[in-house]
Formats: structure tokens, C-alpha cells, sequence
């Protein structure tokens, strides 16, 4: 009895086995139709059209200097952090890419394609290139603010702010902003993290747009306004603020 119970479960691993090649081989195959966009170092970007309508799939791919089994765990986690946290957005009115479908065996998330839409970088630096009023900006730091605000506010927390994970649908005046990249992404209550948020998005708001600093305060105020949670995330950041300081100053 206990023979023909190992060789039933033995079978069933293999039939597991076989299944999720076959969807693994189903899903490499339907990759290869998609355009490639871009590829980092933890996912692939392409872009193409999934049950008739314009998406984006981002794969999340092996990494090979990982133990396999640790590399499943550490990828499934992540993948399925990001779908929350896009879930939670939308949940909240915060304007986000819809969630087509979410592959855990290949680690895909099928989301849509935000057409006719430009980066919030490409927007401020035309802007900048046409119009020397930093004034022209503050609509436009004020309905970051307050988007900002509101995500905090649900907890999420983005883990990679910059005005290129911000798109803006055309015509860009309309202000219609969306969040996009929640790849690093994950769900904190606390100030310290919600800090550290702000502090990513405005090194790379300065770096990348210079002589923006009273855009960025703008930003802040609005955020601060917004956010019913606001006065320990500002205090927060102050310290990150510090610390990055002296990290700079010891060098």
C-alpha cells in the first residue's frame, strides 16, 4: 500500500513538473511576439497587445547567482508586493496601470500600456527649455504633492520616485498623472520609510532638473497639505536629509 502511495505521489510531481514547463514554455513563446523594450537588472520591459488590448509585461527573470529555490521565493515576493501595491493605489483613486493578469509561474505581470502619455522628466525639461518661469512648474509640484500624499497615506510606499516613474497624459496640461514602476515597492506604516520615499524622489528631482529647488518645495508644502499623516514623514525626512550629509561630508 505504502508502494503504490509513493509511486501516486511521485506521479504527481511529475505531472506539477510537466504543467508548469508547459506554462513556463507557453509564456517564453508568447514573449517572443511582444517588443522588447528595455531590460534592467531584475526585470525584462515589452510592450505589445494582450487580449486585444495595448500592455506592457514585465518579466521577471532568474538570476543565476542565486541559489534556485531562494531566487523563486525572493522573485514570487516581490512580484506579488508590486501587484499589491498597484491594487492599493487603484483601491485609492490613485491613478495607476491597470492589472491585466499576474503570472506567478513565469514571475509576468501584464499591465496596461498608459498611450499617449509623456514622463513628467520629459515634461519639466520642456518646460525648462521653453520657459525660464520656474512658476510655470508649481501646478503641476502641487498635483505631485498631493498624489504623493495620498499613497502615503495607504501606506505604500513607491521605493523608486523619480519623475521618470511619473507619466502624464496628453494633453499634459491637464495635469492627469499617473504612478508607474512599483517594482520596488512595498506596503510600511511607518515615517522612516515614507521619508526615505521623498528623499529618493528629490535627489533625483534635483539632479535631474536643476535649479528646481523652489518646484521641489512646492512639492513639499502641497504634500504636507495633503497628507493626514504628513508631520512625521517631513520630520523623517529632515533626518534622512542629515544623514545623507554627513555620509557626504565623510565621503
Amino acid at each position: 500500500m505504502q508502494d503504490v502511495q509513493a509511486r501516486q505521489t511521485d506521479f504527481i510531481s511529475i505531472m506539477d513538473g510537466d504543467v508548469e514547463r508547459s506554462s513556463r514554455q507557453q509564456a517564453s513563446n508568447f514573449l517572443k511576439t511582444l517588443n522588447l523594450v528595455k531590460q534592467g537588472a531584475e526585470a525584462r520591459i515589452y510592450r505589445g497587445t494582450f487580449l486585444g488590448k495595448a500592455a506592457v509585461v514585465k518579466e521577471r527573470f532568474p538570476k543565476s547567482y542565486r541559489h534556485p529555490i531562494l531566487d523563486e521565493k525572493l522573485t514570487h515576493r516581490r512580484t506579488a508586493q508590486e501587484v499589491r501595491s498597484i491594487l492599493r493605489c487603484r483601491k485609492a483613486g490613485i491613478s495607476a496601470p491597470v492589472v491585466y493578469f499576474v503570472d506567478y509561474e513565469c514571475n509576468c505581470i501584464y499591465l496596461e500600456d498608459i498611450a499617449l502619455s509623456t514622463t513628467v522628466r520629459d515634461h519639466i525639461i520642456a518646460i525648462q527649455h521653453s520657459e525660464k518661469d520656474p512658476a510655470n512648474l508649481y501646478p503641476l509640484a502641487e498635483k505631485i504633492g498631493q498624489i504623493l500624499a495620498r499613497m502615503h497615506d495607504e501606506d505604500v510606499v513607491h521605493g523608486d520616485l523619480t519623475t521618470s516613474n511619473m507619466l502624464l497624459r496628453l494633453p499634459a496640461e491637464a495635469l492627469d498623472l499617473v504612478l508607474i514602476d512599483f517594482g520596488l515597492s512595498f506596503i510600511s506604516a511607518l515615517p522612516e520609510d515614507k521619508g526615505v520615499d521623498l528623499y529618493v524622489l528629490e535627489k533625483a528631482f534635483l539632479s535631474t532638473h536643476p535649479n528646481t529647488e523652489d518646484v521641489f518645495e512646492v512639492l513639499l508644502k502641497s504634500y504636507s497639505s495633503a497628507s493626514k499623516k504628513s508631520s512625521s514623514v517631513i520630520k523623517k525626512l529632515d533626518e534622512v536629509r542629515l544623514r545623507g550629509r554627513k555620509r557626504s561630508m565623510v565621503g
